[in-house]
């Protein structure tokens, strides 16, 4: 997916980061540089007074329209962090959570490049790591056996899959009005697309931690390993599979790939079926709801206007073979 730019991001001078950091931590801090590429939050590298390494997460402003699935991701952002953390032998490389505070996070500083930036031949060298670690990250129970986002501000939980994928769709479909996008379809559509899908939706059983955003830009190498992932908030607890769906961005993620052998090595299970292939149908859709609907209020449309049009064709591809899906 695309970097781009969100009108909305709250910055902070290096006077104002050194405060921040000294409320956390008990120490302060020299801003170094404002690391780029997120589309939500603003982030910064900076050199803590003993000498540390970290990067700080600043949250939008408070008053920052947002999605309803964004409501308290950065607390879910925490709490997976916490879960990672707290993995044995750090099977999941991933940067230390030091402090979460309301609006921002303080992670220890991640060495490596972005997936983006990987050659293609090492690129698939590594997918295969990816989908290992990627089976890990899906190993992890909901808590409280629920589905849905797990921050309760958004409201956005329930006792099994299809309810609270329903409640999901819902919500970005609701955003969608409160926010004047253009779906190229009516929400009436994406509604009856949804009802039609319950029986593949039902299928899913086990709620799962599903990361949802392992898109090139959070995933970061040194050229032979994986290094960490990244940007945990969009995460949510519901259908594992759903993962296949970012991680296609870095690469192949079908039957036969090396994504999939990884995951499947280290215990995850995958099974190509065509029930398969219509959820994995609606949670593209979903996700292009997502990117196109988000585009408002952040001002996309005008400041990116490449990343708008990549959305709205990523939205009416994936609508097209929900379509085929549900007729056949």
């Amino acid at each position: 997916m695309r970097e781009v730019e969100n009108l909305s991001k709250r910055r902070l001078d290096a006077a104002e980061l050194d405060a921040l950091l000294h409320s956390s931590l008990g120490q302060g801090g020299r801003l170094e540089r404002e690391v780029t590429g997120g589309t939500f939050n603003t982030a910064y590298r900076a050199r803590l007074s003993d000498g540390q390494t970290v990067l700080v997460k600043i949250a939008p402003p408070a008053d920052t329209p947002v999605l309803r699935y964004e409501r308290g991701i950065l607390g879910t952002e925490a709490a997976v962090y916490r879960q990672l953390n707290s993995l044995t032998g750090a099977a999941v490389p991933t940067p230390r959570l030091l402090h979460a505070g309301v609006d921002h996070l303080v992670l220890s500083w991640l060495d490596g490049s972005p997936w983006d930036r990987l050659q293609p031949h090492r690129a698939e060298l590594l997918c295969r790591e990816l989908g290992q670690l990627t089976a890990l990250i899906n190993a992890i129970p909901s808590p409280d056996g629920r589905f849905g986002y797990p921050a309760p501000e958004s409201g956005l939980q329930a006792d099994d899959w299809p309810t609270a994928f329903g409640l999901m769709m819902a919500a970005v479909l609701a955003d969608a009005e409160r926010f004047g996008a253009e779906l190229g379809a009516p929400a009436e559509e994406f509604t009856a697309l949804l009802a039609a899908s319950g029986e593949p939706l039902g299928e899913v059983a086990e709620s799962r931690l599903v990361h949802f955003d392992l898109s090139p830009g959070n995933v970061f190498h040194d050229g032979t390993r994986i290094t960490g992932l990244i940007d945990h908030e969009r995460a949510f607890f519901g259908d594992a599979a759903a993962e296949l769906v970012s991680l296609e961005f870095c690469g192949a993620a079908g039957e036969g790939s090396e994504v999939v052998a990884g995951y499947r090595e280290a215990g995850g299970e995958l099974e190509f079926t065509p029930r398969l292939a219509h959820r994995l149908a609606l949670y593209r859709v979903y996700l292009g709801l997502i990117l196109v609907v988000e585009s408002e209020p952040r001002g996309f449309r005008t400041s990116s206007p490449e990343h708008y049009a990549w959305s709205r064709g990523y939205l009416a591809t994936h609508l097209d073979v929900l379509r085929r899906h549900c007729t056949a």
